[in-house]
């Protein structure tokens, strides 16, 4: 059993619940891997979350919304949390998958939703690669 930790901004809510929803859709299939739920105020508080709830889990799956607005706001917002959790995956060699979608409008937000279903994937697919070479070596 492996277990990964999902953390939602509820910022953007509407858009957030839609990638949470295919997520644990995605998620539901694979009885080997636990699944526990928390939510953050917004997309620039996931990396603190991860670092603190890291070494409890095998894995993350992040989910949040980040539509751009007038300012540079986004892209300096959007660019500190993909390198936080790059650093903190590396760090603590675990994978993260980043279902944190960054949109130019509402309507572009809505249409990727299933992002976090990919995020899902790309974590499910590391710790399955990571038991295959822990049995081959074994």
């Amino acid at each position: 059993n492996k277990k990964v930790l999902i953390i939602t901004s509820t910022y953007n809510q509407i858009i957030s619940k839609g990638l949470q929803k295919y997520t644990l859709n995605f998620l539901r299939k694979f009885v080997w891997i636990k699944k526990t739920s928390i939510q953050v105020p917004g997309a620039f508080e996931i990396p603190s979350v991860v670092e603190k709830y890291i070494r409890k889990f095998d894995g993350v799956i992040v989910l949040g919304c980040i539509i751009k607005g007038e300012t540079n706001n986004f892209d300096l917002i959007s660019r500190s949390i993909t390198d936080s959790l790059m650093y903190l995956s590396i760090k603590h060699k675990k994978p993260i998958g980043n279902g944190i979608i960054t949109c130019f409008n509402y309507k572009q937000a809505i249409s990727r939703r299933k992002k976090g279903e990919e995020a899902a994937l790309a974590v499910k697919e590391v710790l399955s690669l990571n038991q295959k070479v822990t049995d081959k070596f074994s």
